[in-house]
């Protein structure tokens, strides 16, 4: 029989009095959930708060320890260690470290999709006047590599971006060279829908070290009626683009993203069954965004958020059938949340960041040398609205880009620790605020949480993940902590696309 042995002080004098850490808490399935700080949770019995606030808990108890282990009260026994929450606060915030890492350069607006939910003023693929320069490429990669961040990610983005292949040839030996000059390190993306790739590209890409990303909205019939292109061929030139590019960059360089639109909701695992189909091992649920084009077809393609909610737990619900079934596929936005949930890690999704990775954690160049906050952002101003706009690659620096008004909006805007509604969330070390969508969804940067589409899928996402865990069921623990360290469901090495 195996002995349990408790630290001494287990048997040290019971505290006479003892002190509250920071912490918030809600309801959640008969139970109260207490989250600290640090992201750090407790599932407790009901009635446990207002024993702490009496000051009446049971210092002998279990629950006691426990909450004096993951940091929710401390007494004149407690560990002088800590400073170990501190360490876990600070892990929480290192994306503010270093700068900015992501830059989109957006080289051309030229597409020949003609997609309902498109998020930009698209323009035809005779239109080079929508084309970036070569003087406002250099003037973008300069204000790129001004950034103090060590690691950098180039992100070429459209309209269709290899309508401007020449342009990317030109920039990339140039942002090559100046990240060798100042010791960064580059990583190189570009975002295309494939129907336009060559060999002749790939062979390129593959030279450079470029790595692809595409859309895959799902199975043919929806893929095509999301995406129409000349010749209703959109869901075939993407397959036939997604194998032509892994048979000559790798599967771990070429990812696909999907975009859930009003015709997606009722095919949630028909969706996932085509990213396994075409050996994926990751898909990112997400819902239609609200800017561009996609207001104008709204009532084609645009729903509720409730009714995107029944989607998602119907992905998730598939997915992890799917793991339970020995194939590793990780759905994204889970994976993201469960990593600011059960570790003290922060996160690189920039739409999950606190304060918001907006300006921060990415730059976007427009093809007309205006630089935005987002990708949102610009999507905005495409329409009329350069609310969030920061200046211009050809008369500013980072200097006063990261110190004009709209800037310093952003980032007053998006600091969840200060904001009402999220200030005093349960859920608010897990969650973020993103100024650009209450703004162009609510008509105010700070918004209002009770009727925000993106508080609601945050709250109810994030309460459904909770539900999971309190089950505390091995193999859905098993895969979630799979997506979180990479490894397989057979310890293997498996690399995400």
């Amino acid at each position: 029989m195996a002995r349990t042995f408790y630290p001494h002080e287990h048997f040290a004098p019971r505290p006479s009095t003892f002190n509250l850490l920071p912490f918030k808490f809600t309801r959640l399935n008969e139970k109260e959930l207490l989250v600290n700080e640090a992201g750090e949770f407790l599932f407790a019995p009901t009635g446990t708060i207002q024993l702490l606030t009496d000051q009446t808990i049971d210092t002998a108890s279990e629950l006691y320890r426990d909450l004096k282990a993951k940091h929710f009260l401390y007494d004149d026994t407690s560990s002088p260690l800590l400073d170990v929450l501190a360490a876990k606060i600070r892990t929480k915030f290192d994306h503010l470290n270093g700068g900015t890492k992501l830059h989109i350069f957006v080289v051309t607006l030229r597409c020949e999709h003609s997609c309902h939910y498109c998020q930009v003023s698209r323009q035809s693929a005779s239109r080079g006047e929508f084309d970036m320069s070569q003087a406002t490429a250099d003037r973008a990669i300069k204000l790129m590599m001004d950034s103090p961040a060590r690691e950098i990610t180039l992100e070429f983005q459209g309209g269709e971006p290899l309508l401007a292949f020449d342009l990317i040839q030109y920039i990339i030996p140039r942002a090559k060279q100046q990240a060798r000059e100042r010791e960064k390190n580059l990583d190189i993306v570009v975002c295309t829908n494939l129907a336009c790739i060559t060999d002749d590209i790939l062979l390129y890409f593959r030279d450079e070290g470029v790595k692809v990303s595409t859309s895959l909205d799902g199975p043919a019939f929806l893929h095509n009626k999301n995406r129409p292109r000349p010749g209703n061929n959109s869901y075939e030139k993407a397959i036939e683009g997604i194998e032509r590019s892994r048979a000559i960059l790798g599967f771990e360089n070429v990812a696909a993203l999907m975009t859930t639109t009003a015709a997606s909701l009722d095919y949630a695992a028909e969706i996932v069954d085509e990213y396994v189909r075409r050996d994926f091992h990751s898909i990112f649920l997400r819902p239609i965004s609200p800017y561009g084009f996609a207001i104008k077809t709204r009532h084609r393609t645009g729903y509720q958020m409730e009714s995107f909610l029944k989607f998602y737990k119907a992905g998730l619900k598939r997915v992890l059938e799917v793991n339970r079934s020995s194939y590793r596929i990780a759905e994204a936005y889970t994976q993201i949340l469960l990593t600011k949930i059960l570790t003290p890690h922060s996160t690189r999704y920039v739409d999950m960041q606190s304060p918001a990775g907006e300006a921060w954690s990415v730059l976007v160049y427009n093809y007309d040398g205006d630089v935005y906050a987002s990708d949102e952002s610009r999507m905005l101003a495409e329409m009329g609205d350069r609310t969030f706009r920061l200046g211009n690659v050809h008369k500013d620096t980072r200097r006063t880009i990261f110190t004009s008004d709209a800037a310093l909006r952003m980032f007053q805007a998006s600091a969840t620790q200060s904001l009402a509604g999220c200030s005093d969330c349960a859920f608010q070390s897990y969650c973020a605020a993103d100024p650009v969508y209450h703004y162009a969804t609510q008509g105010d940067i700070y918004g209002n949480r009770p009727t925000s589409g993106f508080c609601i899928r945050n709250m109810e996402v994030i309460k459904e993940l909770f539900a999971l865990l309190e089950q505390n069921d091995h193999e859905t623990m098993r895969i979630f902590w799979s997506w979180i360290t990479g490894k397989s469901l057979q310890n293997e090495a498996i690399e995400c696309a």
